[in-house]
């Protein structure tokens, strides 16, 4: 049986707090199942904002989408993650990632590691969070035991397999950094990720939720006039970004299908759209629930 669909909106702009507390409220109005903050410089920090998107809800879960590995100290980290669940009843899930932005690394005085360095450095972080917060110790306690649900996100295979050992939420990236800035990665491209994932995490005692960022929504009857503006972006031809799985496009009913038909062939039932197509896509919510 098909695992059911879970709902994430990445609250990408930042507001002051009364506006804030009104968003996070809607978004748990319109169904979804988790309220996300981003870890980048000049958007909101993650963990306060979670804080205060706890008070405004009641039952929506609340995620980081992802932290910057580069930018938390292990113990420092742990007494978030902790604080942050006790705080909100047990409904925090930490997403984490090995940082893709030089200039943000620059701008805090950071190192920006070569790929691989910066994967050994989101392995340490992951092993000693849940070191640290696994010791019966350790002071603030999460409700959660012995921590919150992990999530990684990427798509090269040195972090899909750090997932598939770790997490229990993964989460693909629908583009590849080339010398030229990301480009997307076509349906079938997300396919062989995916497919490498499936053999990394053979052996689990569970198979992980697998997630997907939908980069774009729009509800429309003209789907071709809709992906056009987006064509300098993903840099592929009209045809072959209508079958991008991170760009959801087409009436309430067709995005609705293509949803389910993803389900299907990749795996993926914990979709997350960026803040700004929240309203667009609160229809699609409620048609994939049954109406």
């Amino acid at each position: 049986m098909a695992r059911p669909f879970r709902f994430g909106v990445n609250m990408t702009t930042a507001c002051g707090g009364a506006e804030w507390r009104d968003r996070c409220g809607r978004a748990e109005e319109l169904g979804y199942d988790v309220i996300l903050v981003p870890d980048h410089l000049g958007m909101v920090a993650p963990f306060p904002a979670l804080a205060a998107a706890a008070e405004a809800t009641e039952r929506a879960r609340l995620g980081t989408f992802v932290l910057n590995a580069a930018f938390w100290n292990p113990a420092l980290l742990a007494r978030e993650i902790a604080t942050v669940d006790a705080l909100s009843g047990g409904r925090l899930e930490l997403g984490i990632g090995a940082g893709y932005v030089r200039e943000e690394h620059e701008r805090a005085g950071l190192a920006f590691l070569p790929p691989g360095e910066r994967v050994d450095l989101l392995g340490r972080t992951v092993a000693e969070v849940d070191r640290l917060l696994g010791d019966a110790a350790h002071v603030p306690r999460p409700v959660q035991r012995p921590m919150p649900p992990l999530l990684i996100g990427g798509n090269g295979d040195r972090v899909l397999r750090l997932a598939a050992e770790r997490a229990a939420i993964t989460a693909f990236t629908g583009a590849r950094h080339t010398a030229e800035g990301l480009r997307a990665l076509t349906a079938g491209e997300l396919a062989e990720r995916v497919a490498a994932y499936r053999g990394f995490e053979a052996g689990r005692p569970a198979p992980a939720e697998l997630n997907l960022l939908l980069q774009f929504v729009a509800v429309t009857r003209d789907r071709r006039a809709a992906v056009r503006e987006l064509l300098p972006r993903v840099r592929l031809g009209e045809d072959e970004a209508l079958e991008l799985p991170l760009l959801a496009v087409g009436t309430v009913r067709q995005i609705a299908d293509q949803l389910r038909a993803q389900r299907e062939r990749y795996g993926f039932t914990y979709l997350t759209v960026l803040d700004p197509c929240m309203e667009t896509f609160g229809p699609v919510i409620e048609e994939l629930r049954g109406g």
